[in-house]
């Protein structure tokens, strides 16, 4: 992954797994973002994407986005956003994706 476009840091929060994500997500680093995102969720039961740090974020990215949401759900596990703000959580709520997925506002709210 280019570092300059994007970096990735996965955590643990209680039962949670936190994938935090800064700089863009778009058609360049979501294909990566998302092998790395649904491998994941197979192995945990909730899984976050922390987006504190992203910068931008485009319909590809958007696109893994509602493919994470529909596997967990069809697989009974807990998807959720957190920390998205300014132009990333205008694009989340315009796409609607805040009707499909939980959206925190950081990471101390997740449970």
């Amino acid at each position: 992954m280019d570092e300059k476009l994007l970096s990735s840091e996965v955590s643990e929060k209680g039962v949670w797994t936190i994938l935090s994500l800064q700089g863009r997500l778009d058609r360049v680093t979501s294909t990566e973002v998302g092998e790395q995102a649904e491998e994941l969720l197979a192995s945990s039961t909730k899984l976050a994407v922390e987006m504190t740090g992203l910068e931008y974020l485009s319909s590809a990215g958007l696109r893994i986005i509602l493919r994470l949401a529909k596997k967990a759900k069809a697989a009974k596990k807990v998807f959720a956003i957190c920390g998205a703000e300014g132009f990333v959580k205008e694009v989340l709520e315009d796409s609607n994706m805040d009707m499909l997925v939980t959206l925190y506002q950081d990471r101390n709210q997740l449970e």
